[in-house]
């Protein structure tokens, strides 16, 4: 089965870090670019870093730049996303997503991602 698993979401005080995993089970994350996304509670998905596995090119949106860096660890099977210096408004559900066709870049826009994980939770709050 292909899936996405994501973990290390908690309750974090303004000024903190945390650093999210995205772990590939059942296919290999040589090729695909991921992508993280978040949605706060009544608010639209909004995409945050994307990374493409082929070359390592990274994105980001404006309001993380600076902040949160997205790398990979092939060895692991895993990319993650290191979140520093949060706020309150990064509270929301984090996602990652991965696209199944072998691209050597990546975008922080959710259509061309297939693969969803179920969702960590990070909450800003002192």
């Amino acid at each position: 089965q292909v899936q996405l698993v994501e973990s290390g979401g908690g309750l974090v005080q303004p000024g903190g870090s945390l650093t999210l995993s995205c772990t590939a089970r059942g296919f290999i994350l040589d090729r695909n670019p991921i992508a993280w996304f978040r949605q706060a509670p009544g608010k639209e998905r909004e995409g945050v870093s994307c990374i493409s596995n082929t070359n390592g090119i990274t994105r980001g949106a404006d309001s993380v730049k600076g902040r949160f860096t997205i790398y990979r660890d092939f060895a692991k099977n895993t990319v993650y996303l290191q979140l520093n210096n949060l706020k309150p408004e990064d509270t929301a559900v984090y996602y990652c997503a991965a696209e199944t066709l072998f691209s050597t870049d990546c975008a922080i826009i959710p259509g061309p991602y297939q693969i969803w994980g179920q969702g960590t939770r990070v909450t800003v709050s002192s």
